[in-house]
């Protein structure tokens, strides 16, 4: 497949950062895009809602389908698989973009934030794959994407943050039995993870502990997602791939492009 014209896409957290960015790029395409998030009105540290991310997706020539949905809530998560096929006529990619984020230690982790993580970060890319599935199985090459990283059982991915560690892994862990089980009915289903740190509105409001000049733009995700989603859906499944290695497979080689200050050092990402 060369492109993603008219291909349907389902991308929980598409509203801001990467999400935005992956929805955009395929928008250049004249894909159409299903952005499922909860940001119906604009956060004071978060700009950006599914009304926002709609106008620019259009603009770039796609088709947006802005939806509230909490992906914690199964029933709302069907409604807008129901609402995204009754308006482009099924669904080609499921993106689960959608993530909660807390870098605490066990005693600094209260309840309500390890309860959160669960429900979006492992729950959430169950239950919108789930309810993707049966329309992706009549799509002609569909794809799963999950933006979460090689699982890895070193210790030291889980000594500073076990509670996130978990239910990130809980995303690979759902891609890893999915593209098993997937296999032989023609989805792919793969995850994705960058090599660097990329600087999002979420990064920033967590803290300042890491600074733009030595991120990367979501832009190098987007990219990336783009010829993973691209590729013959029957001959890619079950990888875990980065970012840089999807972009040489490419022949893109040049990634000054994407840095936020190309004369800074840059952070690897967690879990790599």
């Amino acid at each position: 497949m060369s492109n993603l014209k008219g291909k349907t896409i389902f991308i929980s957290g598409a509203s801001r950062g990467i999400g935005l960015a992956i929805a955009k790029k395929a928008a250049a395409d004249g894909a159409n895009i299903v952005i499922a998030a909860k940001s119906a009105q604009a956060h004071p540290k978060l700009p950006g809602t599914i009304f926002s991310a709609a106008k620019e997706i259009e603009a770039l020539g796609g088709q947006a389908l802005p939806l509230q949905v909490d992906i914690r809530d199964e029933e709302q998560v069907a409604r807008a698989v129901e609402k995204a096929v009754e308006r482009f006529g099924g669904i080609d990619i499921c993106i689960n973009n959608a993530s909660a984020i807390s870098l605490s230690k066990t005693l600094d982790t209260p309840m309500k934030r390890f309860d959160l993580m669960h429900q979006v970060n492992t729950r959430g890319t169950f239950v919108v794959s789930q309810a993707c599935l049966p329309h992706l199985l009549k799509a002609e090459n569909p794809h799963i994407l999950n933006l979460s990283p090689p699982l890895n059982m070193d210790p030291k991915w889980f000594k500073n943050h076990t509670a996130y560690t978990i239910y990130k892994y809980g995303m690979s862990m759902c891609m890893l039995g999915m593209s098993a089980e997937l296999k032989k009915q023609g989805v792919a289903v793969n995850a994705l993870w960058p090599k660097t740190v990329i600087y999002t509105a979420a990064l920033a409001a967590i803290g300042s502990l890491i600074q733009a000049d030595n991120c990367r733009t979501p832009q190098i995700v987007a990219d990336s997602a783009y010829q993973i989603l691209i590729r013959d859906a029957k001959g890619c499944t079950g990888n875990f791939f980065i970012d840089e290695e999807v972009l040489a497979e490419a022949g893109i080689t040049d990634l000054e492009q994407y840095a936020v200050n190309p004369s800074k050092p840059l952070l690897p990402d967690l879990f790599l």
